[in-house]
This record gives C-alpha cells, structure tokens and sequence, in this order.
C-alpha cells in the first residue's frame, strides 16, 4: 500500500504495487516535485483570523510550493497553520494581504513566526508533531561586507533598543527625536524673549547682571541692574555740607629768632625833607633852587628783597573727629552701559 510520509507528500509505491500504472505515479511525483521548487499563491478568506495550508498526498497543491504568497483582506491579525506537522520543509512565505495585518506562521504548538504586512520571510518547519514550531531562517544570519542596492527595508526597532540590530531610518529619527542631551532642570541662558520648545522660562531673577565665578553659585545684591547702572544713574552737582564735632588739641614749642633786614630786603622807598632851597642849591640837593623855603626828595631805597626767620619749633596735634551732622547732596553717575538681555529656561 503506498504512503506519502515524505516532506513532499509524495506517493511513496509500496513492493509490487502498481503493476503497469507504475510510470504514471512516477510522473505524477516527478510534476509534484517541480511544484515543490516553484512558487504557489494561496487565498485566505476574508477578514479571517485563522487559516490552515494542507499539503495533500499525491496531488498539487499551491501550499506545497518552496515560495507561499498569500492573500486576501484582513481587518486583525491571521494566524496560518501548515500542516502535517511532520513536514520538515524550508518555505518562502510572502504576507501580501491587504489591510496591514500581520500573519503569523506555525505549525504546532511551538515557536512560530510573524510576517508584517508586504514582507517577505525565509522560514523553516522543524516537523516535530504537535509541538512542531517555524523558525526564521535569517534571524542570525551573517552577510559580511554586505553591498545593499535599491532601497532595501528592515523591522523597526522599539526606542529604547540598544543591540547590534539594524537601525533603520525610522528608528534613526526617533532615537535623535527623543535624544536628551541636558538633563531635566538643566538651567541656560538664552538670547531671546521665549523659552525653546522643551524649556520653561525662569521668572525668579528679573533686571539682574551676570556674576562669573569659579566656585558655588548664588545670588546677591539689592539694587536692580538698570536702577545701578541704567541711564538715570549720572553723577553731576553733588554737595558735602555740615560741622562734626572733634577733641582735637595742638601742642607748639620752641622760638623763632630775630632777623636785621638789609637794604635790599626792604621795600624800595624815598624820605622827602623840607628845606632851605638856597642851602640846599648850595648843599647839592637835587630839585633846590631858588632862595625860598621848599620840600627835596632824598632819592630811593631798597629792594624789595625776601628774608628768612630761623627756628627751633615742634609740636603735636592729638584727638579725633566726631560724629556730626555732615550730609552729601544728592548726585547721580552717567553710566549708561551697553546691555543684551537674555533669559534663564530650566529643561522641561
């Protein structure tokens, strides 16, 4: 009696089966062969959660073929199952349904294999009965120096996936998307009026300079910024008024000795004399003529010079000043400095 236990469910013609129908079988099997190296398309009902693939014994059949499209509409995922179970097969399975549902692909109770929609998957029938499971054939598989052409397509990784896997450029732009470089509550300047996107802006210090320092940080001061150093900050007509008390009390001794001036140190000067004319005429003074009474000019003298006094003085001054009622006017300093203002954003 024939059997089809064969990973091809081929007719397998038992001893002495057959008698002259033997060829036909044989080509029956050599067609069923050829099948199995092709390429088959089976329908899946639609919106169906479930489908079975049965390869039949001896005859053709599309779930035999080594490359499996499927089709059809789905609204959720589809389950397929092939069968038997015992078939130990290498299958290239195409998910081309529409919808943009997954399939998934078993065979028994084991591991099973998940296709998105309008992928393509290598996949392997381990045959291992009711617990038989399907594996993905390229799951570690090595392409060293591979030379991709066209523009060839991988599952996305989730964000946080951190593996040698493949990123993809969706992945790529989540992941720079999502990058953090500050940390949340990092705190920054900014030169403009709004805080960026994924910052808030800092209201606590408003019209307040900016302090380097090399060690901890802080705050400080009083007055505002354009209040100290603003336009209306000029210095002009200041006073200083008052009398402070002080205890003060100078102490002097020593002498300042005499000095004889001389001619040329007095001031330059003349001695008028009244006089006899004629004597005088007859004595030689200047200016006498005449026999009556007058007045003569003895003639300058001097010369204005200065002089000095020697002295032995010294003396002392103790004390201090008191309080008192001194009071400065008010003034204001015209130091109108250039500024930019910037704002402080904390990391969102």
């Amino acid at each position: 009696m024939a059997t089809y236990v064969n990973n091809l469910r081929l007719k397998e013609i038992a001893t002495g089966d057959e008698s002259g129908t033997w060829g036909t079988s044989t080509n029956t099997n050599l067609e069923l062969i050829g099948e199995a190296l092709g390429f088959g398309t089976e329908a899946i009902t639609t919106n169906a959660d479930t489908h079975t693939t049965t390869v039949a014994d001896g005859a053709a059949d599309e779930g035999r073929a080594m490359y499996i499209k499927y089709t059809g509409t789905l609204d959720s995922t589809c389950t397929i199952t092939i069968g038997p179970n015992t078939l130990k097969r290498v299958h290239i399975i195409e998910n081309a349904t529409s919808g943009s549902q997954s399939i998934i692909i078993s065979q028994g109770s084991g591991a099973n294999v998940t296709i998105l929609t309008g992928e393509t998957k290598v996949v392997y029938l381990d045959g291992a009965g009711s617990g038989a499971a399907v594996v993905d054939a390229f799951t570690d598989l090595s392409i060293p120096e591979a030379n991709l052409t066209g523009t060839p397509t991988a599952p996305t990784a989730s964000a946080s996936t951190n593996t040698t896997q493949v990123a993809t450029t969706a992945f790529v732009t989540t992941a720079v998307a999502n990058a953090e470089p500050f940390p949340s509550g990092t705190s920054m300047l900014f030169q403009q009026t709004n805080a960026p996107t994924g910052w808030t802006k800092q209201t606590t210090h408003d019209d307040k300079a900016v302090r380097l320092v090399t060690g901890s940080v802080g705050t400080g001061g009083s007055v505002a910024f354009s209040t100290a150093l603003g336009s209306g900050a000029t210095v002009a007509g200041g006073s200083i008024s008052g009398n402070p008390g002080s205890n003060l009390s100078v102490s002097v001794s020593g002498n300042i000795a005499s000095h004889t001036l001389s001619i040329n140190q007095i001031p330059s000067h003349s001695h008028p004399v009244t006089v006899n004319t004629t004597a005088a005429h007859a004595a030689g003074f200047s200016g006498a003529t005449g026999p009556s009474t007058g007045t003569v000019n003895t003639g300058s003298a001097g010369g204005g010079g200065s002089h000095n006094h020697n002295h032995n003085l010294s003396g002392s001054v103790s004390g201090n000043i008191t309080s008192g009622n001194l009071a400065v006017g008010a003034s204001t300093a015209a130091i109108n400095v250039n500024y930019v203002d910037f704002i402080i954003a904390n990391k969102d």
